[in-house]
């Protein structure tokens, strides 16, 4: 997990500054119209267009289209496998036990583009990135190029055995959010479904026997997975969930096994 905490903060760092240069740096020009068009840093880099009020500045209050680069949402905690509505593996799926508490979730928005209502409700759709790290605790490398999800079962011991995918994710959210408090702070509210495309899997095994050992395949990953994400924070600082629908494999003995996960969100806006 290490690596994982180290890309959170150098990632939410990014993001902070990039957020901190809109009190010093925009760039705003008038329309024949006599609306604005600027990049708004704190939507990611983007137009953000609005009519001008007396003062000058965009109207909070009325509609506008944001998007760009976001580098935000950065999601980072724990996978849990569910099997049939159970915590606990059915005995057909007893290979997949995996250690808790080291098997976890990363994930990052990196565009965006939508549309804010006003400055309590937006709608926006996002792209970017999602990886899963299983821990497994038994003696086990999965079959690459099996037409169902398979193992070999293992006569030696690994230090590190973890199977991971990737995925190309696609999230459309709806934001609720409360006005700013005398910290310039807010309270979110954000929910709304999501779809993903497998982009690769991998078998990474550390053993005294052979060292370190790398194998890319699909190993049976829904190539196509829909679910829903939530989420509540404050601030930049958030708490999610997420729920996949359909299986998490395309292919194995026990139908039913399914992918959820919860944690922190850093960067939320």
């Amino acid at each position: 997990m290490k690596y994982l905490f180290l890309t959170a903060l150098l990632v939410s760092g990014f993001a902070g500054a990039m957020a901190q240069n809109t009190t010093t740096r925009q760039d705003t020009t008038v329309t024949k119209s006599g609306k604005t068009k600027k990049f708004d840093m704190s939507h990611g880099v983007g137009v953000m267009i609005g009519k001008k009020d007396s003062t000058g500045t965009t109207n909070a209050s009325k509609g506008r289209f944001i998007g760009g680069i976001t580098l935000t949402r950065l999601d980072i905690g724990f996978a849990k496998l569910i099997d049939n509505g159970s915590f606990s593996l059915a005995p057909e799926n007893e290979f997949l036990d995996y250690k808790a508490g080291k098997t976890s979730t990363v994930s990052l928005d990196v565009v965006q583009m939508g549309y804010r209502f006003n400055s309590n409700f937006k709608i926006y759709v996002a792209g970017g990135f999602d990886w899963t790290h299983i821990r497994l605790k038994k003696n086990i490398t999965m079959k690459k190029n099996s037409p169902v999800l398979d193992y070999d079962t293992e006569s030696i011991t690994f230090s590190k055995n973890r199977f991971s995918s990737f995925y190309v994710h696609i999230p459309l959210n709806f934001e609720l959010r409360t006005k700013e408090n005398d910290n310039g702070k807010r309270f979110y509210f954000v929910f709304g479904p999501e779809i993903a495309f497998l982009t690769n899997a991998k078998v990474k095994q550390v053993s005294k026997e052979k060292g370190k050992e790398k194998f890319n395949d699909d190993y049976n990953f829904q190539p196509f997975r829909y679910g829903g994400t939530l989420r509540l924070g404050y601030g930049g600082l958030g708490i999610f969930t997420k729920y996949y629908f359909n299986d998490m494999f395309d292919s194995t003995p026990h139908k039913g096994l399914k992918n959820m996960s919860f944690g922190l969100t850093l960067g939320l806006n």
